[in-house]
């Protein structure tokens, strides 16, 4: 595919230019200019959101047959499907994951778009019983304008994630994608142009976060607010909607932790190391990011985390096509440096470094991977998060340590337990402080269940059946019956 120069914006079913200019989107497997986009400015944010305003108001939307509207959003998924080939290269291009792994994002976008059209018609209100003399029963109604900020390590799959459950709820929608990674976004609109969705239902922009992002989040015609990023951007998020009293999902950070038990199958977690800390070069909110192994198993972990970073093959993600052992590059080189000073600072403060932990002598933003041993819970490098392929190894005594480390940061948003025994994993499952629980498998689950945060991690669930709820209000009719 032949990556076009300029990218434009997309807004009220036109492609259009943007206030504040342009940005150049850089590969980071290469280091060198991909192609410029399009940057909105206010003026531009509050034209989309008119145009969504405008869709929502005249009711094309929820006058369908939520059956109808669930088929045009399913659409959207096969769309996906379709163009998928052209949509990897960019992807992979401007994101700097292997290939494989952008055909494995688009897919996971093309299922919530499944999912979700599949949802639409079962999202039912109930009657509720006062008595004789009265009928009293609930609906949901959309918000109407769905505000979806959206980060740049999946940029495909999390705009599917909000996007769909808009749509298939009856809600116009309003995307500002990452001005790192904004190129993707691009097949959305023509997705929506293709489905038969009205002008206006969809419109995607990349902007600034600190103009296009605090415009539209401050906007006094957005009904609701998806936000996905760091802790003190969904802060600011939070604040500007509070001020208009609009209801938000956020999903921020994370440093997740896997308890590893003595009586764990450590051969088969390898493929749980490979997956947790290095898919997307450890760039997932969720990530395995601290292993905390009981201290009799904690150098065979060491010795098969080390195995599995080294066998990694890292390099420019267009030229690995193949699934398998290889990882591509961070996003950003201002991104790769952060996680390697991190690294830095956690061996000064007397972590060693089992293996990786360096910038790699190669054009692009590539870290090795990287096995950290010696860390201990109050470290920086166990508290805060690396967003990039940095693997903690914590030892533990006892089950009580174990969780109380596991429990020990700001942050709630996954968790994992590793053993044999059902009892240990149950309690277990029960005391971590994190929205969602992982036993014997990271990342096991999918779209159909739900994922969110506790603590400094976010508010709200996306995912499962619950994350609709978060796009309607729930409207009460009482009738007196004479």
């Amino acid at each position: 595919m032949q990556i076009k120069p300029y990218w434009q914006n997309y807004v009220d079913g036109s492609w259009v230019d943007g206030g504040a200019g342009r940005v150049e989107v850089v590969n980071p497997g290469t280091g060198e200019v991909l192609a410029e986009q399009a940057l909105a400015d206010a003026a531009d944010i509050d034209r989309a959101v008119q145009a969504a305003r405008r869709v929502h108001q005249s009711g094309v939307l929820t006058a369908m047959r939520p059956v109808e509207r669930g088929r045009m959003v399913q659409a959207i998924g096969r769309y996906l499907i379709e163009n998928a080939d052209d949509i990897a290269q960019v992807l992979t291009l401007e994101q700097g994951k292997p290939l494989w792994e952008a055909h494995r994002e688009i897919q996971g976008a093309a299922r919530y778009f499944e999912y979700y059209g599949n949802q639409a018609e079962t999202l039912e209100g109930r009657s509720i019983p006062l008595g004789a003399g009265y009928f009293d029963f609930t609906h949901y109604e959309p918000y109407g304008v769905s505000a979806q900020i959206i980060p740049w390590n999946f940029p495909l799959e999390m705009t599917a994630r909000s996007l769909s459950c808009g749509l298939a709820t009856g809600n116009a929608c309003v995307v500002k994608t990452p001005e790192l990674t904004p190129l993707s976004n691009y097949i959305y609109g023509h997705a929506a142009e293709a489905v038969g969705l009205p002008a206006g239902a969809v419109n995607i922009l990349c902007g600034w976060g600190h103009e296009a992002g605090a415009a539209l989040s401050a906007h006094p015609d957005v009904n609701q607010i998806v936000f996905t990023g760091s802790v003190k951007t969904g802060i600011a998020i939070a604040t500007a909607a509070a001020a208009n009293v609009v209801p938000c999902v956020l999903e921020l950070g994370g440093k997740s932790a896997a308890i590893v038990h003595d009586d764990a199958d450590l051969e088969a977690m390898e493929k749980d190391i490979r997956w947790g800390i290095f898919f997307n070069a450890g760039q997932v909110c969720s990530a395995m990011s601290r292993i905390v192994v009981h201290e009799s198993r904690h150098d065979e972990l060491v010795e098969r985390a080390v195995k599995v970073a080294k066998s990694l093959s890292v390099g420019p993600g267009i030229d690995r096509a193949e699934a398998g052992l290889t990882m591509g590059s961070m996003v950003s080189e201002a991104q790769r440096d952060r996680a390697a000073r991190m690294v830095a600072e956690a061996e000064a403060q007397g972590a060693h470094v089992a293996t990786g932990g360096r910038k790699m002598n190669i054009p692009g933003a590539f870290l090795e991977p990287t096995v950290l041993t010696g860390v201990s819970p109050d470290m920086t490098i166990a508290q805060e998060e690396v967003f990039g392929p940095v693997l903690s190894v914590i030892p533990f005594r006892d089950e009580a340590e174990a969780v109380a480390i596991a429990n020990g940061t700001e942050y709630g948003l996954v968790g994992g337990v590793f053993t044999r025994n059902l009892d240990r994993a149950t309690r277990a499952a029960q005391k971590i402080r994190a929205g969602q629980v992982f036993v014997n498998e990271w990342f096991a689950g999918g779209v159909e269940t739900p994922f969110g945060g506790y603590g400094k991690s976010g508010y709200g669930r996306e995912k499962g059946r619950e994350a609709l709820l978060n796009y309607v209000q729930t409207k009460n009719v009482a009738i007196q019956v004479r």
